[in-house]
C-alpha cells in the first residue's frame, strides 16, 4: 500500500532534531505515559476491587432471602420448597436476626445478633472460618452461647469462657408495655472472630438459631434463608429466577452485591474518575499529534503538490497523513501496553511496593490484569489518534496542486 509507505518513509525520515520531530516525540511519550499509567492504575483498582469481593463472598451469603412483612413468616415454608427446586444452590440455612443489648459488668453496647445453624461440616465460609479464638461451638448447653467480633470483645472487656447479659429490642418493648422488670438471658462466650471488615467485627454477634429465637420471641419463626451456590458469579441470574417463584411483598431478594452495594458504587466512581482523569494524558498527547501533522502537512506542502501532479488522488493523500497520525498512536499505545504489563508482572511477582501488615490486611499493592482493560485503553488512544490526525489529513488533501508547485 503506497500510502502506509509514504507515511511510514515520513516518519522516518526525520533524521534532524527539528521543532516536529521533538512534538512527534512528545507525542509518543505522552501516550506511552498515559496508556501505562491507565493500565496500572485500573490493574490496582482491579486487585483491590477483587480482594474486597473476596473478604465479602468469605463472610456473606452468596443471597440472603429476608422476611420483611409479618405476613411472610407463615410462607416461609413455601421459600423453602422453592430453594430446593432451584438449580445452581448448593447449600441454604435459616437465620434469626434482630437488634440486642450486651451487657458486661458496666460496659454494654447495641449490636445486630444474629442466629445461625452450628454448622460444624462446612467451615469454609461464614463466622466457622474467621474465628481466632476459642471454638465455633453454639451448642446449648446449661448456657446460651455466643460468638463475638474482636472489637466487641475488647470493648466489653470479655474472653472465652465470660458470661455476658444479653437482652433484645423485643424485651424492651415488652417490659414497657407490661411495667415490668425487663428479661435477659446469659451468654457464654465460645469464641472470637475476626472477618477483615470493620462493620461486622464490631456490630455483629452470632448464636444458634434456638437461642436466637428465645431471645427475640419468635417462637419456632426463622427470618430468612441465607444461600451459597456453586459459582457466587451467577448470583444475580438465581436472584431473578427466585423473584418470579417467590412473593417480593413479603420477601426481600439480595445477592452478595446488593449487601454492599453503596461500597461497590463508590469503587466503581473512584474507578472511573480515575479512568477520565489519566484519559487526559492521552488527551494533550494527542494534541501533539494534532499539532505536529499540521505543521508536517505545512513543510510538506511541495511533496503533496508533486504527488498530486503525479496522479495521487485525494483520498490517497489523505490517508497518508492519517496513517502518519495512527503510527505514532500505535507505537505509543504499544510501548505503554508493554510497559504497564510489565510493572504489574513484576508488582505481582516480586511485591516490589511493600504494604505494612500490621496496618493493612495484606502485605502488598494488590494487582490483577484484566485483558478487557487493555483492549479498552488501547482502543480509546487510538481512537484519539486517529480523532487526532483527521483534520490536518484533510487540510492536506485540500492541498491546490497549482499553489504547492509553481515555485518549482
Amino acid at each position: 500500500m503506497i500510502e502506509f509507505f509514504v507515511a511510514k518513509r515520513y516518519l522516518r525520515a526525520k533524521h534532524k532534531l527539528n521543532f516536529i520531530t521533538i512534538i512527534s516525540l512528545l507525542s509518543t511519550l505522552g501516550i506511552t505515559i498515559g496508556v501505562a499509567a491507565l493500565i496500572i492504575v485500573l490493574s490496582v483498582f482491579n486487585g483491590f476491587g477483587s480482594l474486597v469481593t473476596s473478604i465479602m463472598v468469605s463472610f456473606d451469603p452468596h443471597i440472603r432471602i429476608s422476611v420483611k412483612d409479618e405476613k411472610g413468616f407463615s410462607q416461609i415454608n413455601s421459600v423453602r420448597e422453592v430453594l430446593s427446586k432451584t438449580e445452581n444452590v448448593s447449600s441454604y440455612s435459616p437465620f434469626v436476626e434482630g437488634k440486642a443489648i450486651l451487657l458486661n459488668k458496666k460496659s454494654y453496647e447495641i449490636v445486630n445478633l444474629k442466629g445461625i445453624e452450628n454448622k460444624t461440616n462446612d467451615d469454609s465460609w461464614g463466622v466457622a472460618s474467621k474465628i481466632i479464638s476459642g471454638k465455633f461451638d453454639l451448642k446449648e448447653n446449661t448456657y446460651d452461647k455466643i460468638i463475638l467480633g474482636i472489637p466487641l470483645a475488647l470493648r466489653l472487656s470479655s474472653r472465652i469462657g465470660d458470661t455476658i447479659t444479653v437482652t433484645s429490642a423485643y424485651n424492651i418493648e415488652k417490659t414497657i408495655t407490661s411495667l415490668s422488670i425487663p428479661q435477659t438471658r446469659k451468654f457464654i462466650v465460645a469464641g472470637i472472630f475476626e472477618s477483615n471488615n470493620r462493620d461486622y467485627d464490631a456490630s455483629y454477634v452470632f448464636t444458634s438459631v434456638s437461642s436466637a429465637q428465645k431471645l427475640f420471641g419468635l417462637r419456632g419463626k426463622i427470618t430468612g434463608y441465607e444461600l451459597r451456590l456453586n459459582n457466587f458469579k451467577q448470583a444475580e441470574s438465581v436472584k431473578e429466577n427466585l423473584i418470579k417463584k417467590i412473593d417480593t411483598n413479603l420477601f426481600s431478594v439480595n445477592t452478595w452485591y446488593d449487601l454492599h452495594k453503596q461500597l461497590y458504587n463508590v469503587m466503581q466512581i473512584e474507578r472511573w474518575a480515575a479512568y477520565i482523569l489519566l484519559c487526559l494524558i492521552i488527551a494533550v498527547a494527542t494534541f501533539n499529534i494534532f499539532a505536529s501533522l499540521t505543521m508536517t502537512v505545512i513543510e510538506k506542502k511541495k511533496d503533496i503538490g508533486v504527488l498530486r501532479a503525479m496522479g495521487v488522488n485525494k483520498n490517497s493523500i489523505l490517508r497518508i497523513f492519517m496513517f502518519e497520525g495512527i503510527l505514532v498512536g500505535a507505537i505509543g499505545t504499544f510501548i505503554g501496553i508493554v510497559l504497564g504489563l510489565l510493572v504489574c508482572y513484576v508488582q505481582i511477582k516480586y511485591n516490589f511496593y511493600p504494604l505494612d501488615s500490621s496496618k493493612y490486611i495484606i502485605n502488598a499493592l494488590p494487582v490483577e490484569i484484566r485483558w478487557t482493560d487493555i483492549l479498552a485503553i488501547g482502543g480509546m488512544a487510538m481512537f484519539l489518534a486517529v480523532i487526532a490526525s483527521l483534520y490536518p489529513a484533510k487540510r492536506a488533501a485540500k492541498t491546490i496542486i497549482i499553489e504547492a508547485i509553481k515555485y518549482e
